[in-house]
């Protein structure tokens, strides 16, 4: 449908509906007369003339009200004239199809408007879009009897104004918006003045769909997408945006208006240098609790605030340069600003540290480029992100270690395999050679290195927290005074051990192997900090929280707990590094003097024992380590499921049929010499499937099932209940590299099973084997 289609449809009917109105009396009466002249009846005659009368009576009535209402509108029309004539502003008054009845002088003067020309193109001339949006103000005003709409015109922002006189008569205003900042200098000469600006037609997706002569001239070529034009994507309405030009990166000031139907008309306002900013950062922004600083594009701290001031921990910044007070994270100072001076990265906030000596400080700063008397400058706003960074920093060592923790466990399995294999072949070894031979020395030394690697591992399995633990109720008391001899003996003759004890301590439940392991880290490396000589002091107290202790990362819960403290009065640790110490593989010590994997241990056995460690350091003056583990007074719990019988005096042999379930070839070959050397007839399966095809045949005898636990396809407790369905009372080792906590993640024990750790030697699996059958 064409516009003039529309406009004859809403067009309103008013005065030609008075005049049909009228036309169709008067033909009534007519009709009316005659039909009286025709009439033979009288009566009838009489009713026809003066229903014909009534008739023309109503049509001059109504003659006389048009003609009345025509008066009124013309000295309406007369009156807005008159008021028209005198107003600065461009008025046009046109009809309902936008055709030009009367433009007012500024109307002709800016417009150079004339009577019947179409109001479309009148406005052209000064408003951008002026063919949407008289549209769009047309239909407001049919439906509501005006409408106005914020307008991009020639020599800055106007609103444009419509208002239905009458039915034939629409009036048209243009005013000025009230100065703004923005509009300052609107009437200077410079890029465009005196012409259209540049307009861009959007769609929903910023597809470009029209660009007039100007946009096409200023960009020096059709763009398809709004994002193609701009230097630093997306479009903000009503913000200095940078489009890419021929002549380069050009700053414009971006007004969108709503076309409707999904639509939008950008509006680009050329911007001078000086339009950019005055003044940069202004008088009395020392009251203002943000940190603020104006900056040279060579990082020259031209003003800063107090709140600045206070943040950078100095008096007066002012003449110094930004890289004295803080350091980039990935990238120099020096060559972000210099990119922020040249307007890249403007909206993109930066994280800097601190250079300061006391803490460690992160900002976000946030640069915007602005014009002083021609030169540029850069207002930085500083935010304090200690906060989010450290959380950041906790967050990534969490996934780290516990990252590491799984490749430890892994690495570690894997190695009790292979440890398993060398040190069971090398005791195969030594039964056939006696002590006597030159060969039984090598072996010896073979088996004393893999007891050493089999030690490393388990320092891995602790860090890891899949260690196999023996936990049984300790007093500390007891357990540090029979270690304090051996302790003594570690920190030398120039370092002084000394020990305190809180005479009602609590007893704990842990291994007192692997907490013996705890306490001789910590002391060796006390004795480390001292290479001078000095005291290392040991204190044990008990402590009952009343309310949750919330520590670095760490909530430990209400309760009673039994707490151990290992001071040193050595070099101490630096404040940066504190919370490194219990990283695996972080050491401060020279090459050779340390694993790294110490304290990594403490810190994993610690844990797995269900307690909390704690360090506090003052560089130069000592460390203290502080173990807390919870009381517990119950009595042990009868042993259920997985147990380890009491060691006791075997036979040199036994008898009975072993099924021996081993995926390792190695290892399996191993243990059925060992089993086979001691009496016992041994049928080997490399997996659970085979072991059950073996077991589905009834004339097959078991009396013992010895598996490994983590294997391809079915693990071993799980075949293992299902050969018990049939075989119930069969009892069973399961042996690991991994802890015996894997257990805990089936979730049900096995009945008549022990446990055997790898790597074991020929004598425990034999042990455990004849224990097991007796």
């Amino acid at each position: 449908m064409g516009e003039s289609t529309a406009t004859e449809r809403l067009r309103p009917r008013g005065a030609h509906s008075a005049l049909r109105s009228t036309g169709v009396l008067v033909a009534l009466a007519l009709v009316s007369g005659l039909a009286a002249l025709l009439s033979a009846q009288p009566v009838l005659r009489t009713g026809m003339l003066a229903a014909a009368a009534a008739f023309a009576t109503t049509a001059g009535l109504a003659l006389v009200s048009y003609a009345l209402g025509r008066r009124r509108d013309a000295r309406s029309f007369a009156a807005v004239c008159a008021f028209a004539e005198g107003d600065p502003a461009p008025i046009l008054v046109t009809d309902p199809a936008l055709h030009l009845l009367y433009a007012n002088p500024s109307a002709r003067r800016d417009f150079e408007a004339s009577r019947g020309d179409a109001l479309p193109e009148v406005l052209a001339r000064q408003v951008a879009g002026a063919e949407g949006v008289s549209r769009r103000l047309w239909l407001q005003a049919y439906e509501r009897g005006h409408a106005r709409e914020e307008v991009a015109a020639r020599g800055g922002r106007r609103v444009l104004a419509l208002r239905v006189l009458d039915s034939a008569r629409w009036v048209w205003r243009l005013d000025r918006l009230p100065d703004r900042a923005d509009d300052a200098g609107a009437g200077k000469a410079g890029p465009g003045a005196g012409q259209d600006p540049p307009v861009l037609t959007l769609g929903r997706s910023g597809a470009v769909l029209y660009m007039n002569s100007r946009a096409r001239a200023l960009l020096g070529r059709r763009v398809r997408r709004i994002e193609d034009a701009l230097e630093e994507p997306p479009l903000r309405p009503g913000a200095v945006q940078r489009l890419l030009t021929p002549e380069g990166p050009e700053s414009f000031e971006v007004r969108c208006i709503d076309a409707g139907i999904g639509r939008r008309e950008v509006v680009l306002h050329p911007v001078e240098d000086g339009d950019l900013s005055e003044g940069g950062v202004p008088d009395g922004v020392d009251d203002l609790p943000v940190p603020l600083l104006r900056l040279a594009p060579d990082g020259r701290i031209l003003r800063a605030n107090v709140s600045a001031c206070d943040l950078l921990d100095t008096e007066h910044a002012d003449g110094r340069n930004l890289a004295e007070f803080m350091e980039g994270l990935g990238r120099s100072v020096r060559l972000w600003i210099s990119e922020a001076a040249a307007g890249r990265g403007l909206h993109r906030s930066e994280f800097l540290r601190l250079i300061r000596p006391d803490r460690e400080i992160f900002v976000q700063v946030t640069l915007n480029r602005v014009r002083v008397a021609g030169a540029t400058e850069l207002v930085a706003v500083l935010n304090d992100a200690t906060e989010l960074k450290t959380l950041e920093a906790q967050f990534v060592q969490s996934q780290k270690m516990q990252a590491i923790g799984q490749l430890a466990g892994g690495v570690a399995h894997d190695f009790n395999n292979l440890l398993t294999a060398i040190s069971g072949h090398c005791d195969l070894l030594m039964l056939r050679h006696d002590q006597g031979d030159p060969e039984y020395s090598d072996l010896v030394q073979i088996s004393q290195n893999a007891n050493r690697a089999a030690a490393l591992v388990s320092q891995l399995l602790a860090f890891s927290r899949k260690q196999t633990l023996r936990p049984e109720l300790l007093d500390l008391r007891e357990t540090l005074s029979d270690l304090t001899h051996l302790l003594n003996r570690l920190v030398g003759e120039r370092v002084e051990l000394v020990l305190q004890y809180d005479p009602v301590l609590p007893k704990i439940r842990g291994d007192r192997r692997q907490l013996e392991q705890v306490m001789m880290n910590l002391v060796v490396n006390a004795r480390d900090a001292m290479p001078e000589g000095g005291e290392i002091r040991i204190e044990t107290e008990r402590i009952a929280l009343m309310e949750p202790l919330q520590r670095e990362r760490a909530l430990v819960e209400p309760g009673e707990y039994a707490a151990v403290r290992v001071r040193d009065r050595g070099r101490g640790i630096p404040s940066d590094k504190l919370q490194k110490v219990f990283e695996p593989f972080f050491t401060t010590k020279r090459t050779g003097e340390g694993t790294g994997l110490g304290l990594s241990t403490v810190y994993g056995i610690v844990k797995q024992t269900g307690g909390f460690i704690f360090v506090d350091s003052v560089q130069g003056e000592g460390s203290c380590f502080t173990l807390m583990f919870p009381a517990h007074e119950a009595p042990e719990p009868a042993s259920t499921g997985l147990t380890d019988a009491p060691a006791r005096a075997l036979p040199d042999g036994g008898s009975g049929k072993v099924l021996l379930v081993e995926d390792e070839a190695p290892v399996r070959a191993f243990a059925a010499r060992a089993l086979e050397m001691r009496g016992y007839s041994v049928t080997e399966a490399a997996n659970a499937e085979e072991a059950l095809a073996l077991l589905a045949d009834e004339a097959m005898e078991v009396d013992l099932i010895v598996t490994d636990v983590v294997m391809p396809g079915m693990d071993g407790p799980s075949w293992v209940r299902e050969a018990r369905r049939a075989r119930p009372d069969t009892p069973v080792i399961f042996v690991s590299g991994y802890a015996e906590d894997v257990f805990a993640e089936d979730g049900e024990d096995v009945p008549n099973s022990v446990f055997l750790p790898k790597p074991f030697s020929l004598t425990e699996l034999t042990e455990t084997v004849s224990r097991q059958l007796s």
